[in-house]
């Protein structure tokens, strides 16, 4: 008995509560209700002819924008770096781009190489100081130059200035006086002659011939006397010779200054072949 009337009052406020709701939901049903045909269409003609103002952003402008604000949120801000300390740029690099650097070391490398070659010119050109061609060679005492020649067959050759030497009469020493420099002279009047071992034709290298007692070039033809006065051949001159200094009974010759060989026709020692000639263009006219 006293289960029933505390349920009772129950199952009451239960009923009350369930007819509150569906008076409720029958209310929203009806107030959702339906557009009547001629609403519709007029909504319809009303969303054609609308425009979007330019206060009022489109559908897909204010997804977008959600969309950025989104992304925005998700990502975390970075933790600010400790600053780096500012380096001052070296000044000598300062704006030295790839090409200017290749453009000047080039330029180095040519200049360095046109710096020792001419360095080598001049020193080729240069006179030696220090002995050899080019420089002031003394040959020796009268006695040892004579001794060389007479070895030598009437020629003494001297590599390192790159001449002759030879005996030059005492008789022939007044034509001489009117052909040579003094320069010339002094060792002539001494006995002795030094000649430049080269053809004045084209430069060959001009031996002795033992036979003729002349020198003769191998190249073309061009003979010279023993005194290297011009007897045959295309040659323009007499050999070229080389000035001298006599001092203390000894040769000194100067190889750095080379004088003009004699003209064409000078025969101070009037020398002619004394044998068979080495060469067959040795014979040639004079």
């Amino acid at each position: 008995m006293n289960a029933l009337v505390i349920a009772l009052p129950i199952l009451v406020l239960l009923g009350a509560i369930l007819v509150v709701g569906n008076a409720r939901r029958r209310d929203n049903g009806e107030a959702i209700g339906s557009l009547s045909r001629e609403t519709l269409k007029r909504d319809r003609a009303a969303r054609k002819t609308a425009e979007p103002t330019e206060d009022q952003p489109t559908g897909r402008e204010v997804e977008r924008s959600a969309e950025i604000e989104r992304r925005q949120a998700d990502i975390e801000p970075a933790a600010a770096a400790a600053p780096v300390p500012w380096t001052p740029p070296d000044p000598d690099t300062l704006g030295v781009s790839r090409r200017q650097f290749l453009n000047r070391s080039v330029l180095g490398v040519s200049g360095f190489g046109l710096s020792a070659f001419g360095v080598s010119i001049i020193a080729f050109l240069w006179p030696s100081s220090s002995g050899g061609f080019g420089s002031k060679i003394r040959v020796g005492s009268f006695d040892d130059i004579n001794q060389k020649i007479s070895d030598g067959n009437g020629f003494a050759y001297y590599p390192e200035g790159r001449m002759w030497i030879t005996s030059f009469p005492a008789s022939a020493m007044e034509k001489a006086e009117a052909t040579y420099s003094e320069p010339e002279l002094v060792s002539m009047r001494e006995g002795f002659v030094a000649l430049y071992q080269k053809c004045v034709h084209l430069g060959c290298r001009v031996p002795q011939c033992e036979t003729s007692q002349w020198f003769e070039c191998p190249c073309h033809g061009s003979t010279y006397n023993r005194v290297g006065e011009k007897k045959g051949g295309p040659a323009p001159r007499g050999l070229d010779r080389f000035a001298a200094a006599v001092e203390g009974g000894a040769l000194t010759v100067d190889t750095g200054v080379i004088i003009q060989g004699p003209p064409i026709g000078t025969n101070t020692t009037g020398q002619e072949a004394e044998g068979p000639h080495c060469i067959g263009a040795g014979s040639g006219g004079h």
